[in-house]
């Protein structure tokens, strides 16, 4: 689902709200998680999942072109865990 997506079916659930209004609803709430991950915060909707942050080490990797070792820096990684409901759902 795309965020257009999103909005659109929002809008049609809520014929109250204008489609503006959830386009915005929806950038602020996509703006607050990303803001919250990069401080380092973890992300919990009870049924749904988690976010939070990885970190991973640096390490020596290979250009699989020329299989020269290449130094691959630390870095931060986002990760979603799937709640229990969620994965009942899917699976």
């Amino acid at each position: 689902m795309t965020r257009s997506e999103l909005v659109t079916a929002l809008a049609q659930r809520f014929p109250q709200l204008q489609t503006n209004d959830t386009g915005l609803s929806v950038n602020v709430i996509l703006e607050r998680m990303a803001e919250a991950l990069t401080h380092g915060d973890r992300i919990e909707k009870r049924g749904f999942g988690s976010f939070k942050i990885n970190f991973r080490l640096p390490r020596t990797g290979r250009n699989p072109k020329t299989g020269q070792c290449v130094q691959v820096p630390a870095k931060a990684v986002p990760h979603f865990k799937p709640g229990k409901e969620l994965r009942d759902r899917v699976g």
